[in-house]
């Protein structure tokens, strides 16, 4: 019964996930697609929900949620005092307002105010849920501008984390099986090259042979699935590198331990001492590298937003800084911040379906 409802879940989850996917790629439309997302959204926390209770998890996972409040708590705070303290203000422009109109806009976002006050309020919002109007966007509070932002940078990371897992993870795989062969060198070679190579480098040369050159894929914008071919490339080579030369150390040292010898002279086929014994064995690196992994895509999505002119929240945070638009940025990186703490406490729940040995407390 362990087994079955771990199967159960993980095929649940999967397969609503693929199918989002192939509604995405193949351009559907209509109430189906949308429905599959709340699909994957449902069948996730579900999955979620019976794995923290049937490991006896509910306190660990409570604790770390008063870690994340806390956390967030103090992101928000430095944000905020970062944001006041800097020079220059978010209507400081070459030509300057005059004092009555601009003394008039500071009091309508309640600049004018003492800090405190100013602090006080914008914890207040936040606790209800509301992250305040736009300075640059005139009408437009944060919530609607992030909301409209976002699926398309939520595209672009998750693609890119997901060719970076199918690609790095058997590439590492082959490369230690392989060791000291050319093809372990080649690996070896082309994923140092992807870690050592610029996002904006990347993307610069791969849009100029397959835009400028060969023409056969669109250099910017986001309006189809052959839009996201060059943008998920570039943001994701260096994740493949990364967990390919990870997985090869990993499986290494797996390869070499006693029981996989046992396995070996048991007279196990190759498949599935490789896949089923070495590979699970050494997915626990793979797993931790993935929350900072996470973090490394989403920074370097901001760069690939740019160049490629996807409309995701990585444009509109480069904007913000430069406008000064103080509940943008506040937003953004709150969002941000979110994103990656809950990514690093499913990684952690994922330790004990990859490895039953770690018991989490």
């Amino acid at each position: 019964m362990r087994k079955n409802y771990k199967v159960i879940t993980g095929a649940v989850i999967v397969g609503s996930i693929l199918l989002n996917i192939f509604f995405d790629l193949f351009e559907f439309e209509g109430f189906l697609p949308s429905a599959m997302l709340y699909v994957s959204l449902i069948s996730g926390a579900i999955g979620a929900t019976i794995l923290i209770v049937k490991e006896n998890l509910l306190v660990y996972v409570a604790k770390r949620g008063f870690e994340a409040f806390v956390t967030m708590f103090v992101i928000a705070t430095a944000t905020f005092l970062l944001l006041r303290f800097l020079p220059g203000g978010p209507f400081d422009t070459e030509k300057a307002l005059p004092p009555e109109i601009k003394a008039n806009v500071e009091a309508k976002y309640n600049l004018n105010a003492p800090l405190i006050e100013q602090y006080g309020l914008y914890i207040s919002g936040l606790l209800r849920g509301d992250l305040g109007q736009s300075y640059k966007y005139i009408g437009r509070s944060v919530t609607e501008i992030i909301a409209q932002a976002m699926p398309a940078t939520f595209k672009l990371g998750f693609y890119a984390l997901l060719i970076a897992f199918i690609i790095g993870v058997p590439l590492g795989v082959i490369a230690a099986y392989k060791h000291n062969t050319w093809v372990d060198n080649l690996a070896m070679a082309g994923a140092i090259s992807g870690v050592a190579l610029p996002n904006f480098l990347v993307g610069a040369i791969l849009i100029l042979i397959f835009a400028l050159y060969f023409r056969v894929l669109p250099a910017a914008l986001w309006e189809s699935p052959t839009h996201y071919i060059l943008p998920v490339l570039t943001l994701g080579l260096r994740p493949i590198s990364i967990i390919a030369r990870l997985t090869r150390s990993s499986v290494l040292d797996v390869i070499r331990s006693d029981y996989i010898r046992t396995a070996w002279a048991k007279g196990l086929g190759e498949k599935v001492v490789l896949f089923k014994h070495v590979l699970r064995n050494s997915l626990i690196p793979v797993l931790s590298i993935s929350g900072p992994l996470i973090a490394n895509v989403m920074s370097g999505s901001f760069v690939i937003e740019v160049i490629f002119a996807v409309p995701g929240m990585g444009r509109h945070l480069v904007q913000s800084v430069n406008n000064r638009d103080y509940p943008l940025i506040l937003g953004l990186t709150l969002l941000y911040s979110v994103v990656l703490i809950f990514a690093n406490l499913i990684v952690d729940l994922l330790y004990s379906i990859v490895d039953p040995r770690i018991k989490l407390a």
